[in-house]
């Protein structure tokens, strides 16, 4: 950490990790594996959408012509369908075609009246109105051929793959599931489910933790909790950087005799930072450990929960140039008073309730970054900015889980 502040600004923290990126790797995957993964390469358009200029109404295809008046009269020719073969018609004036949506506009037709608005008589159609010639998809207007649609780094949300299914694509190519291994310190801590002794607590990091990694589009790798041992924590952070793109520790970062992470990683590894100024979760630490990217989180769980949103998140989505998945940011006006202060952003634990004049934000639980029932009952974290006023009425952004 020589030459490196003691305690920086989460703009900093991140411009510092950003410069050890990971490097994924790329896949190509079956498209009906696609959702929620990352582009690996701009995609172009294999065909024209649509093919062809078609009728986006059941109705009947003519000729549009301004000095008619209506209603008008038109022969009926032919049919139209969506699917299958149909008779090659070319339209005259005075014809008309039934058409179906989704089927071909015939030669001569450039304009399309619903079905409701005409009346059939045997082999003659009464137009009650104006065709419209806006109800015909034109070749080509959604997308043309060889163009690029869908860049590299896009994340790919349900109608994005309907898109490239529609572009003809059966495989994408996608960035590959980072694994990211977890690893959870201290004597106290016992997995769920098993009875406690006086002074243990169940150990539930790692399942929130593994929860936002997968929220984030990558794969979680939990290892066993480490007892506070240096030769048991560097056991298990050498085994994690053999299998893992990325490791994740909760706990042992703060000052405490017992912190054996940041002692192994000041000692053994390359500490790029420690402590940032957010509350909670101030004593977070990023460096390398055996060149594999480590992020040591707060062992208090709502502090492991705002840093990895407010650190390992935007880092995760920085490797992949990628913009999603991520919170969105809502302005909000406190319903309750929250305490800032003069050097840290201060995300608070909120509920929300849109209103007429607005969101607003109320503070309902107690904030102790040890009560995770606080994070799991709120919608989003306030994001006071140092000095910020966080009396009642005052309207502040809001990050929302």
């Amino acid at each position: 950490m020589d030459g490196r502040p003691y305690f920086i600004s989460v703009e900093e923290a991140r411009t510092i990790c950003n410069t050890t990126p990971v490097q994924p790797n790329a896949e190509h995957l079956p498209l009906d594996r696609c959702i929620g993964r990352v582009l690996a390469e701009d995609l172009t358009s294999k065909v024209d959408d649509p093919p062809f200029d078609n009728s986006a109404m059941d109705g009947f295809a003519c000729k549009f012509d301004s000095e008619a008046t209506y209603p008008l009269s038109l022969n009926i020719v032919g049919l139209q369908a969506a699917t299958g073969e149909n008779e090659a018609l070319t339209l005259r004036d005075g014809e008309a075609v039934h058409i179906m949506t989704g089927a071909p506009m015939p030669p001569g037709a450039d304009a399309i009246l619903p079905i409701e608005r005409c009346e059939v008589a045997g082999q003659y159609v009464r137009l009650l109105e104006p065709p419209k010639p806006h109800f015909v998809r034109k070749k080509g207007e959604n997308l043309e051929q060889g163009a690029v649609a869908l860049s590299k780094g896009q994340h790919l949300t349900p109608s994005r793959v309907g898109l490239c299914a529609t572009m003809g694509y059966d495989t994408l190519p996608v960035y590959t599931r980072l694994n990211i291994g977890i690893v959870s310190t201290g004597d106290e801590l016992k997995p769920p489910g098993q009875p406690l002794n006086h002074g243990e607590i169940y150990e539930s990091n790692s399942f929130g933790l593994a929860g936002l990694v997968e929220w984030a589009g990558h794969t979680p790798v939990r290892f066993p909790s480490v007892a506070d041992s240096m030769d048991a924590l560097r056991q298990t952070l050498d085994e994690a950087a053999k299998t893992c793109d990325i490791i994740l520790t909760s706990g042992g970062v703060s000052m405490g005799e017992f912190d054996y992470v940041r002692r192994l990683m000041e000692e053994e590894g390359d500490v790029h930072f420690w402590r940032m100024k957010i509350r909670p979760g101030s004593p977070p630490l990023f460096g390398l450990w055996k060149e594999t990217p480590l992020f040591g989180l707060p062992g208090n769980p709502v502090s492991s929960h705002v840093v990895f949103r407010m650190l390992v998140a935007p880092y995760l989505r920085h490797s992949l140039s990628t913009d999603a998945p991520k919170e969105w940011k809502v302005r909000a006006r406190l319903c309750d008073p929250v305490k800032s202060t003069n050097d840290c952003i201060t995300l608070r634990r909120v509920t929300l309730v849109s209103t007429d004049e607005g969101m607003m934000a109320h503070q309902p639980r107690h904030q102790g970054s040890g009560n995770i029932e606080s994070l799991a009952s709120a919608d989003g974290l306030t994001l006071l900015q140092p000095g910020q006023s966080g009396e009642v009425g005052t309207w502040v952004d809001v990050l929302v889980l």
